[in-house]
């Protein structure tokens, strides 16, 4: 099994994951229109609700929902890979674990761009999300994060068996981001510890870079949380690289 990322055989991994999505209709539209429903959805609860403006929570949300589905979809796609044996069968081939992470890495980032174009246009044009900064940049957080969602999630697919704990990953690994990460309560003012302790959560920068962006022209905030939220995701596929399985005990 060679140990470096071959571009051929990763693009050869990223055409069969997107190949197996074009098949799984209901898994393409969930991962397309589902953020967009969930904002339409979150802008329709708020639209007649005073004192409650759409702009002040719906870029935390248009954060936290493509990094959950994409986190979820990647989990059970991978554990299912390696439950029904397709992994060993890979990785008995001339492949190294980087080329199949990254290959699903690269299939899913493409989805998520498309998720997030979707997603951010919806919300900027049609429910009338008031964007201070650039929107070019609100849509390279949302992949981004789409992104550090499916790196996560070929990570922590090593430790499920099932894709029923594959599932359980969810309220263990996006909940406590999605209290921390300034949705409920702005960050700076949570207790000392808990404030602590989202600085090291990866959504934490996503919902930060959204949010300056919404409020401000300035750029330099967002691109210096875009980069920690690329090396949580570099740091995530190193993981998934060491602690990948061929098949499950």
């Amino acid at each position: 099994m060679s140990t470096l990322v071959s571009p051929r055989v990763t693009l050869a991994v990223a055409a069969r994951v997107l190949a197996q999505l074009r098949r799984d209709r209901r898994t393409l539209v969930m991962l397309l229109a589902l953020p967009t429903l969930l904002m339409s959805l979150l802008w329709w609860i708020y639209k007649d609700s005073p004192g409650v403006v759409f702009d002040s929570i719906g870029p935390s949300l248009l954060a936290l929902f493509p990094f959950f589905i994409m986190f979820l979809v990647t989990s059970v796609t991978t554990l299912r890979e390696r439950s029904s044996g397709t992994l060993e069968r890979l990785l008995s081939m001339p492949m190294g674990k980087l080329d199949f992470l990254f290959g699903y890495a690269l299939a899913f980032g493409l989805m998520a761009a498309a998720q997030s174009a979707i997603a951010v246009g919806v919300s900027v044009v049609w429910l009338g999300l008031d964007v201070t900064g650039p929107v070019w940049l609100l849509l390279l957080v949302a992949v981004a994060d789409a992104v550090l969602g499916s790196a996560l999630g070929l990570f922590v697919s090593a430790f499920a068996q099932t894709e029923f704990q594959a599932v359980q990953f969810m309220p263990a690994v996006v909940v406590p981001q999605m209290l921390l990460c300034g949705l409920l309560v702005p960050r700076d003012r949570l207790p000392g510890v808990l404030e602590a302790i989202s600085d090291v959560l990866p959504l934490s920068y996503a919902v930060d870079a959204m949010q300056s962006l919404v409020k401000t022209a300035s750029t330099g905030e967002a691109w210096a949380d875009v980069g920690v939220i690329a090396g949580f995701t570099a740091a995530a596929l190193a993981l998934g690289a060491v602690t990948l399985r061929r098949r499950t005990p």
